[in-house]
């Protein structure tokens, strides 16, 4: 993924800070159904909210797991929340014979 410009990053944040948190990091921390939930929750929104209701003393070294985990670009980090965001894969166009 390429790195995103400063303008992008902005962008992104002013419209992360409109979001409700989609999912949060529990007492179990990063398992791999929370993974999968993150990851399937990217594919049909490009930016994400997510908040850590517990293992907030752990935000800093999880958040950027998260991304690197899932493939995104962790863009904001306020609080207990984060904001993460991938962008779409782009839909191949079929052929019509």
């Amino acid at each position: 993924m390429l790195p995103l410009t400063n303008a992008q990053i902005r962008e992104l944040k002013s419209r992360g800070q409109l979001l409700k948190p989609t999912l949060k990091v529990g007492k179990e921390g990063l398992t791999a159904a929370f993974l999968a939930a993150l990851d399937d929750a990217l594919k049909h929104n490009e930016l994400l909210k997510v908040k850590f209701a517990d293992l907030k003393d752990q935000k800093k070294e999880l958040a950027p797991q998260l991304a690197e985990k899932t493939g995104s670009q962790l863009v904001m980090r306020v609080g207990n929340v984060v904001v993460l965001y991938r962008p779409k894969a782009c839909e191949p166009i079929s052929s019509v014979d």
